[in-house]
This record gives structure tokens, sequence and C-alpha cells, in this order.
């Protein structure tokens, strides 16, 4: 049994901890500092710690004995974690898409003789091993577009939004600039531009620049590809309401207010899905084709408990990315990415198995029974 240190209690940190648990096959201890975030994760099977992250010193003693460290904590302590991880001799996962972060935890996997993958969540995650994936279909590529949404499925609100996931990532992916490849090179372009619209299953959508989404396919798909750009799907509308939040009220300088502003004007929801919408466009046998990836995923119970799409897609991505590290099937050691796991690989994994639409829990075993989430690796 491999023992795991899980950084965070929040709505993440619990679900990876509860969907780990539930496989009987890793030894879970959750680390925060908050003792009443802790009270939620606490039952029989998982420990909890509790733990001020920015302490070098007690993060490194608490990550001491463990096989992995998974982080999800705020983004802004992440690079902590990383390196106490290195310090300890720790395989380190995390969930960022701030873009300074990972090029820290790049720097810090440099002669590691453990693994450091970052950005195992939805976006930076998943949809990186999309892209590529279909990318690599193409004799020669031109454009790839990804998009990705985490929505209430019952907009009732000017801003057609609802709170799901850490208030602090959602602002720091609207205010910090994006990379893009436009030309053929690689280029910093500003959050909240380039506004398009498009439909799909009938309903209408809009689509902007948010940092973070690409994780690393620039420097993969870098003097392969003509276009190659992420933005954040919602509902039509949205961006300009945030635009007058951001730029008018200039509260993109004070981010505790904007933060407080939406905590407590706009509420969570339950009720959510998530949108993967990946377009590939190039030429394949001598003609110019597209290929597009899109899917719908909804919340569902982990562990008793009702868990939104969103904390489900997120914490299976980190989830299946440990457990393909477990099988061998990653690199043990450096910086890996995440396009460097196959598509196939990933969906056929216990954990990864959720963005093919299925359950966790049970799941169909290859032969067409039922197997439980314990029994599929």
């Amino acid at each position: 049994m491999h023992s795991i240190l899980v950084i965070g209690a929040g709505k993440i940190g619990s679900t990876i901890a509860d969907m780990l648990h539930e496989t009987g096959d890793y030894a879970v201890t959750v680390a925060d500092v908050s003792a009443a975030a802790l009270a939620t994760v606490a039952r029989d099977g998982i420990r909890t710690i509790q733990l001020d992250f920015s302490d070098a010193v007690a993060l490194q003693s608490a990550l001491k004995g463990h096989y992995a460290v998974l982080s999800a904590a705020p983004y802004h302590l992440t690079g902590h974690v990383a390196q106490a991880a290195r310090l300890a001799g720790v395989n380190y996962f995390d969930l960022t898409e701030d873009v300074a972060t990972t090029r820290m935890v790049k720097e810090l996997a440099e002669g590691a003789e453990t693994a450091f993958i970052p950005q195992c969540g939805l976006a930076p995650g998943f949809i990186s091993i999309v892209a590529h994936d279909i990318a690599s279909r193409f004799d020669k590529l031109d454009t790839v577009r990804l998009r990705v949404g985490a929505l209430p499925q019952y907009p009732s609100n000017a801003l057609s939004y609802n709170l799901t996931w850490s208030t602090d990532g959602v602002i720091n992916e609207y205010i910090e600039r994006c990379e893009a490849i436009v030309d053929g090179q690689l280029r910093e372009v500003p959050a909240m531009e380039e506004l398009e619209e498009f439909s799909l299953d009938g309903t209408r959508y809009e689509a902007f620049n948010t940092s973070g989404g690409l994780g690393t396919l620039c420097e993969t798909l870098g003097g392969k590809v003509r276009t190659l750009n992420y933005k954040t799907i919602r509902y039509p509308g949205h961006c300009a309401l945030m635009r007058v939040l951001l730029n008018d009220l200039q509260l993109r300088n004070r981010r505790e207010v904007l933060k407080d502003i939406l905590e407590q004007a706009v509420p969570s929801t339950m009720q959510d899905m998530v949108i993967v919408f990946v377009t590939v466009t190039g030429e394949r046998n001598g003609r110019h084709v597209q290929e597009t990836y899109a899917r719908s995923i909804y919340g569902q119970t982990v562990a008793g408990k009702p868990r939104t799409a969103i904390q489900v897609t997120t914490a299976a991505g980190i989830c299946a990315m440990l457990d393909l590290l477990v099988a061998g099937k990653i690199e043990k050691r450096g910086f890996r990415k995440q396009e460097e796991v196959d598509l196939d690989t990933f969906l056929a994994n216990r954990f990864g198995r959720v963005y093919a639409g299925e359950r966790l829990g049970t799941v169909e075993d290859h032969a067409g029974g039922k197997a439980s989430l314990a029994a599929v690796a």
C-alpha cells in the first residue's frame, strides 16, 4: 500500500482523499492549516494533520516517509510544497494553472530521482492529453484550439455563473497573461480578450483567453503548429461583466476585494457541468481536415457524498496520474508532462474513466461485467 499525503482539505483535496481511500490501495493522510476543514474529511482510514504550508521545516517533515504528495493547496502555496517534495525525495503532483509555479517546478525537477508531475487536473491536465492525442494523428498541423468550461446547469444571475471551484484560481486565470502560439511564434496574450461565440448541442456559449490552460503544450507543439490557444467557456455576457469588475472598477489590482465580492454575491452550486471541447485542423493524407473532441461531464457521488463535476474531474485527473505512475506507465523521475500519457491509457484507468462518462465505484470491465473501483487499475 502506497502512503499518500494530500495537501489541502478543501473541495478538491477532500474529493481526492475519498477517491484514493475508496480503492483500498492507498494509505491517505490529509494536511491543512484549518482544523475545521480537516474535521470534514476525517473518517476511518484517512489520517489528518494540522499543518502550516508556509512552514518549510514542518512541511518537509510531514512529507517524509510518503510515496507521493498531491497538492490541492491554493496556487500561491504550491511552490512551497514542490520545494519540500524535492528536499524530502517524494513524488510530486499538483493541480496548478499558474505558469510561474510550473516553471519553478520544472527547475526543481532537474536531476531529481523522483517524479514531478504538475498541472494534473482538468485544464491544464486532461485537456492537454486530448489535444496531443488528436494532434498526433495529423501529418501537418495548422490550428489547435482548446476550450474548457465549468458551468452551472441552471444559471440565474447576471454573470451566468456560480462558484464551484477555487475563487483564487478563477481570479488568477482571469488576470494573468496567457501563453499561446500565434503565426508559429510563442506569445503572451492578455486574459479576457479574443472573445468568441459558438454553439454546442443547441446552446450558445462564449469563450475568451485565460491563463494556464495550455500547460506545457506550447513547448511540446512549438515549431509544429501555426496557432495554438486555450480559452475558458462561459455563457454569453459573462466576459463583459467581468471586464467591468477587473478593468473599469480596477479590481484586478485588489484581488482580495474581488474575492470577497464574488464569494459574498455569487452563490455556489452542486448542479454544475464540465465541457471539454478541442478542435484540431491540419493535413492528413494530403487533405485539409478537422477533428473535434467534445464531451460534457456531470457530478456524481464519491464515498457517499455528492460531488460537483469540477470536483470529480479535477480529482480524477490527479488520481489517475498517480495510479499511472505507480503502475510504471509514467517515467518515475524528473519533470513529466501531461501529454506524455496516451489518451486511451488515461481513459482506461479506473479514475480516468470519469472522463469517458463512467461513474466511480462500479465501472465496466473489459468483459462487459461490473468491477469495483479497487479492482480496476
